[in-house]
């Protein structure tokens, strides 16, 4: 079965905010590398309009710094499902609409042959919590205290209790919390 990863930047404080977080070549290698280990990405409406209006131009016209360069093709390559109830099309490759999220089609997501599968937007990240889809969380933690913001578990409903599987720490001071579900 594949693995599905929730794996986000927020704030020491919680808040999702893709300009808050360090963007330097440190970590961009590491993602460059999760994205190696995946052939998917889910995303809600707004992660993947972010996402679209800044990586496939780059990949056009790269900045000349290899990780950042390297992330932008990886991203660009990744099969893409975004879950929008008011987007009308996507267009960035390898992107594909759902209406909604339906966990028996996640599950079968799972169960095919394949890398890992990638969520990365607060709310979808909420949504599969509450299903009990996620297997492993990676919270990006970046030493930055915003104050206001989007929280990442915003409405989550249910006590989900996590088990600490290992940290990973960077120079520039982000450091990644990665969790799996706790066995009942």
């Amino acid at each position: 079965m594949r693995k599905l990863i929730a794996a986000i930047n927020m704030t020491l404080d919680g808040f999702c905010n893709h300009e808050a977080g360090i963007a330097d070549d440190e970590i961009h290698e590491h993602y460059n590398e999760l994205l190696r280990t995946a052939d998917t990405i889910l995303w809600g409406r707004i992660t993947y309009q972010l996402m679209e209006s800044y990586w496939p131009a780059l990949v056009k016209n790269p900045s000349g710094n290899k990780p950042m360069d390297d992330f932008a093709v990886l991203i660009d390559n990744i099969a893409k499902i975004v879950f929008s109830r008011t987007l009308q099309s996507v267009d960035w490759k390898n992107s594909t609409l759902k209406r909604e999220i339906i966990k028996e089609e996640i599950l079968e997501l799972k169960q095919q042959a394949g890398k890992n599968i990638l969520a990365g937007s607060p709310s979808l990240i909420v949504a599969l919590t509450q299903l009990g889809l996620i297997d492993e969380y990676q919270l990006c933690v970046n030493p930055t205290i915003l104050g206001k913001g989007l929280p990442l578990f915003k409405n989550i409903e249910d006590r989900v209790e996590l088990k600490l599987i290992k940290t990973k720490i960077f120079g520039a001071g982000p450091i990644i919390l990665y969790y799996e579900p706790a066995k009942k």
